[in-house]
């Protein structure tokens, strides 16, 4: 059995109009430095986005989430910060910004499989809470 491993995670926020400060949770970032683990999962719930700007200009914010996972896979299309470390990625992606796309404060755990953390967070963090169970 593997040991388990530090890793570290910032929740992708899309705040569509940034002076009402209002968001939905679109993505994960998780970086496991140990395993040399850099991944971005993405899932724009665009019926919630537009619940709170319906003029948002999806398609952008969408090219932008997928620059987020260009640039922690380390493709071309990521630019000039795809090519930088590992952690210098992880960084600059989860840097404080006033933009429409923000990152939550980044978080710490321990997992033994980094992609099944990913997938974790992205189900507590990012998709839909499953409906509470009334009496029948």
């Amino acid at each position: 059995m593997r040991a388990a491993e530090l890793y570290d995670y910032a929740v992708v926020r899309v705040v569509p109009r940034v002076e009402r400060e209002e968001f939905i949770n679109a993505g994960v970032i998780l970086s496991c430095q140990k395993s040399g683990f850099l991944r971005a999962a993405i899932e724009l719930d665009v019926a919630r986005l537009r619940a709170l700007d319906a003029h948002v200009d999806v398609p952008t914010v969408q090219r932008h989430l997928g620059a987020i996972v260009a640039i922690c896979a380390g493709a071309p299309e990521g630019g000039p910060i795809a090519r930088l470390p590992l952690r210098a990625r992880f960084h600059w992606l989860t840097a404080r910004r006033s933009g429409i796309i923000q990152t939550s404060p980044v978080h710490t755990g321990l997992c033994v499989d980094p992609d099944a953390a990913l997938a974790h967070a992205m189900a507590r963090m990012v998709r839909p809470l499953p409906a509470p169970r009334g009496p029948a």
